[in-house]
């Protein structure tokens, strides 16, 4: 008898379902035991690829929650690529509607931001435009140019304080969260993926750039802050290496 892909995966993955009639060992005794420790053996490597791309997560729940809430969520979601790096991208939406963390209601935004970080670091590779190529453009040719932001870079919104959640769980001597809103700007300027705090006016400068010219996401900046300082954020788009061309 033939083993099915599917009966097999959903065996694999749920310990309640008896063993696939027809599974047999290199020997041909029924697979049994084997299975049962092949089968905990892919659960228990799941979860370890949950924890390491999810440490804030794993830090704020705790290891003993963690391993119990990963073990619901493989069993739901089972991977799509052999790729375990790449694994738990669904953990957002899960948290948002698993019963036991609806009392920690930015654990899906900080998982985002988990994953705004994996996803800028394997990200393809972008070269920079030098910072001095802005000088040979014209201010009137240069308001209206528009601009190739670099696939690496990354923003996040939360109602939550998202990034000083994770600084707190990953750096030394971080201050302690405050209650409030926090938009996050992700970038690889070398090789390391680095975040930091944006306002909303910035944020909507880096949105509408994405589309339109340079001057369209001056004004649309200058509706939130009339007194928005656009070099501030030209240096810091030009520090982090996130314009990769300019069109006149």
């Amino acid at each position: 008898m033939t083993v099915g892909q599917t009966e097999f995966t959903d065996a694999l993955l749920n310990p309640d379902l008896a063993i696939p009639e027809g599974l047999v060992d290199y020997m041909g005794r029924p697979a049994g035991k084997r299975f049962d420790v092949y089968r905990n053996n892919v659960i228990v490597s799941l979860i370890d690829a949950m924890e390491t791309a999810f440490p804030v997560i794993h830090k704020l729940v705790g290891d003993a929650f963690f391993k119990a809430m990963a073990g619901v969520y493989v069993r739901l979601h089972p991977p799509t690529s052999p790729l375990l790096m790449f694994y738990g991208k669904e953990l957002p939406v899960f948290l948002e509607t698993f019963e036991h963390t609806q009392k920690l209601p930015y654990l899906p935004d900080v998982a985002r931001l988990e994953l705004a970080r994996r996803d800028s670091y394997h990200a393809k590779d972008s070269t920079a435009i030098a910072p001095e190529a802005l000088a040979n453009i014209a201010p009137d040719a240069l308001m209206g140019a528009s601009f190739t932001l670099s696939p690496v870079m990354r923003v996040l919104s939360s109602p939550y304080p998202i990034l000083s959640l994770w600084n707190m769980n990953m750096i030394a001597d971080a201050p302690k969260p405050q209650p409030g809103a926090e938009i996050v700007l992700l970038t690889r300027p070398e090789l390391d993926v680095e975040m930091q705090m944006i306002d909303e006016p910035t944020h909507v400068f880096l949105s509408t750039l994405t589309t339109k010219s340079l001057g369209d996401a001056y004004e649309a900046a200058l509706g939130i802050q009339d007194d928005f300082d656009l070099p501030k954020v030209i240096g810091i788009m030009l520090g982090q290496k996130i314009v990769t061309e300019i069109n006149t």
